[in-house]
């Protein structure tokens, strides 16, 4: 049987090398062009809330404080997923590098809001710096990486920017990318763009695929090598919360039965406040918990459903409110801690899908339910198999949950143990780091 490659004959890479070359320099030129809307569109941000004052130089390149003397290590994670799953990373490189600096960059407000919150409880937390990513126009980029110099660089999940790692690669600062993941659907769309995406993965000089079906796929990309297959969110600690405020909404909740629908997106919070509504008919006490994945979101989800209390506001439910949004960032953890049902969002039909991770309410016990649409986490339901249940519309919603809630305990999960254990993965992927810096 023949054997299929990424690019077949030396013909065929000497021809997708060209490829990759002209679409690389034509995206260049474009970022270039571009440069004008980007600044405006970067104003609207602001006026949304998605950019602060502060941010909207550190897009354009500009640092906000002086680069720290000795050995800097970069890390970049686009938002709150990826500041979670690199937390565990940076806490080891402190630990093996006690001279060196970090500096972590992510792409929105949330993703730096979720550092701001988690890195001072971390040993040497000191040593981190954040700033915000650079939009991938060249003179941008390359004034950030020229300020910088890191001695290596780390861009977690599926941030692949050609202006970014071309800048990288031409000043030959080492890349690795962290929990790599290209599903199918993305591959496709790189269509005769191919050879762009093929560009950019042989540029690392270590690659750790998040499962073994990614590392497949990003072989097929291009990528010349896999040295690990693991998931840096199984390194992830469980999430952290405030036994205080437990204590606080436990005695406000006063007993009520409560379901938690987290991580919702747009697209999706309709079936979600249609199924509270059939649940209520069932059970009149019971409490619909709205997680929003982006709490700035909170104010038009309440509009959806005729303006319960939100969090956000300092509000508490009473007894009349079958909703409560809880649009505040960081407080996932502290609605799993009730160990109620749990719906996993961005999963159902009519939103952008994809799913989120389940491990973290499992981690705590809870019962999950979860739409189609997960195949970014394919493997952590994989793992959880059928003790998630699988969901559609609001009408398989609600029987689920009003069976949980009348029959507590009964689907409580005990999350399965990730392999190798949690330390040594993001262990490995420290010291692959700090080896890249020191070649």
């Amino acid at each position: 049987m023949r054997n299929h490659r990424a690019f077949g004959t030396d013909t065929d890479m000497t021809g997708a090398r060209l490829c990759g070359a002209v679409l690389a320099a034509g995206w260049r030129g474009i970022g270039c062009l571009l440069a004008p809307a980007l600044r405006l569109n970067l104003s609207r941000r602001l006026k949304r809330g998605r950019e602060t004052p502060a941010s909207l130089p550190q897009r354009r390149g500009v640092a906000s404080m002086g680069r720290p003397p000795g050995p800097l290590v970069w890390l970049h994670a686009a938002s709150v997923g990826e500041s979670i799953a690199v937390l565990p990373v940076i806490g080891q490189l402190l630990a093996i590098g006690p001279s060196h600096h970090i500096l972590v960059t992510t792409g929105t407000v949330t993703g730096a809001s979720i550092l701001h919150a988690r890195l001072p409880g971390m040993d040497g937390h000191e040593r981190v710096l954040h700033q915000f990513a650079p939009l991938d126009v060249p003179h941008w980029v390359a004034r950030f990486v020229d300020f910088w110099r890191p001695d290596a660089a780390a861009l977690v999940e599926s941030e692949l920017w050609p202006n970014l790692i071309a800048t990288c690669r031409r000043r030959r600062i080492p890349l690795a990318l962290l929990n790599g993941r290209l599903s199918d659907r993305s591959l496709a769309r790189w269509g005769k763009a191919r050879c762009l995406l093929g560009r950019m993965l042989s540029s690392f000089a270590w690659v750790m695929a998040r499962s073994p079906e990614d590392g497949r796929r990003l072989r097929l990309g291009g990528a010349g090598r896999i040295d690990l297959v693991a998931d840096l969110k199984d390194a992830a600690a469980p999430l952290p919360y405030d036994p205080a405020q437990l204590d606080l909404i436990r005695h406000h909740l006063a007993g009520r039965p409560v379901w938690v629908a987290a991580s919702t997106h747009q697209g999706e919070e309709a079936e979600i406040i249609a199924a509270s509504v059939i649940i209520r008919q069932a059970m009149p006490d019971a409490l619909t918990i709205i997680i929003p994945r982006h709490p700035e979101r909170g104010a038009a989800i309440a509009a959806l459903a005729a303006h319960p209390p939100r969090r956000a506001a300092g509000q508490f439910p009473t007894t009349q409110d079958g909703i409560w949004i809880c649009d505040t960032l960081g407080e996932t953890g502290l609605f799993f801690a009730l160990g109620a049902p749990v719906f996993m969002g961005n999963s159902l039909p009519g939103c952008t899908g994809g799913g989120h991770n389940p491990i973290e309410p499992a981690r705590a016990g809870c019962p999950i339910a979860t739409g189609p649409k997960t195949g970014n986490f394919r493997q952590a339901y994989a793992r959880l198999g059928d003790r998630v249940h699988n969901v559609r519309t609001a009408r398989d919603i609600a029987p689920w949950v009003i069976t949980q809630l009348r029959h507590p305990g009964r689907d409580s999960i005990v999350a399965p143990d990730p392999s190798p254990s949690d330390p040594d993965i993001a262990r490995q992927v420290a010291l692959a780091i700090v080896a890249l810096g020191q070649r």
